[in-house]
């Protein structure tokens, strides 16, 4: 079982999507059993899979050990993939967590998980804190989706530090060019600065995601974004596999 972090510290760089994009991909052209884990309280990345956010649950409880994982996990439509939602008691993780004083908490539950799923993506909060700290100690690959202006790249900055600062033997970082515009001169130099990040084009495929409730992949398979999405999680697999 490997872990892949979707975090940044900046809302908006399109974060849900490529977790929700990226779950499905593991799913579907791994073959992995895969779970996307929703720990941002808005819930956009179990939403983009068709599940809506858990009501009357309280996030803390499976930290707490009050409830099972497997009490939550909801199945999506799609073979091998799962969700556990996000719900409106997430909000209150963050001080629980540092009262809880367990560093390792979210690692342990996500071993629990390893019979079960061979792949476990997170949607992280777009915030630095006790939360981002346990997901960056459990995970095995850390994927920061980034815009292509200088105030983006700020936050990958600020992810970095943190990632010396609580693990510095931290699991590898890779920044990724979402909703990328060619048409825009900033996009294209920031790319002609890092060309070897991958990218994934704004298009309006990945706005109608929110409408579909489905990956890119699903429902329109053949167009460039469902491509580097492909492209980008081959890439990831072949890392998570040491080749």
């Amino acid at each position: 079982m490997r872990v892949i972090a979707i975090f940044n510290v900046k809302g908006g760089v399109g974060k849900s999507t490529l977790a929700a994009n990226l779950a499905w991909a593991a799913a579907t052209c791994s073959a992995r059993r895969t779970l996307l884990w929703d720990l941002d309280a808005q819930g956009d990345g179990g939403y983009l899979l068709g599940i809506d956010r858990a009501t009357g649950s309280d996030g803390t409880a499976l930290f707490a050990r009050e409830t099972a994982p497997e009490r939550l996990i909801v199945p999506t439509r799609f073979a091998l993939l799962d969700v556990l939602p996000a719900d409106p008691g997430l909000r209150k993780l963050e001080r629980f967590l540092f009262a809880l004083g367990k560093k390792a908490r979210l690692a342990r539950l996500t071993e629990a998980l390893a019979e079960r799923y061979d792949r476990i993506v997170i949607d992280c909060p777009p915030a630095l804190g006790e939360i981002s700290a346990q997901v960056m100690r459990a995970a095995d690959a850390i994927i920061v989706p980034v815009v292509a202006s200088p105030l983006a790249r700020r936050g990958l900055a600020d992810v970095r530090d943190e990632l010396r600062r609580i693990a510095p033997r931290h699991a590898p970082m890779l920044p990724v060019f979402a909703l990328y515009d060619a048409r825009r001169k900033l996009h294209r130099e920031a790319h002609a600065q890092e060309p070897d990040w991958p990218l994934v084009p704004m298009a309006s495929v990945v706005e109608r995601m929110a409408v579909e409730r489905k990956p890119v992949g699903a429902f329109a398979p053949a167009t460039p974004a469902a491509d580097s999405i492909r492209r980008l999680w081959s890439g990831i697999e072949r890392k998570l596999c040491g080749s």
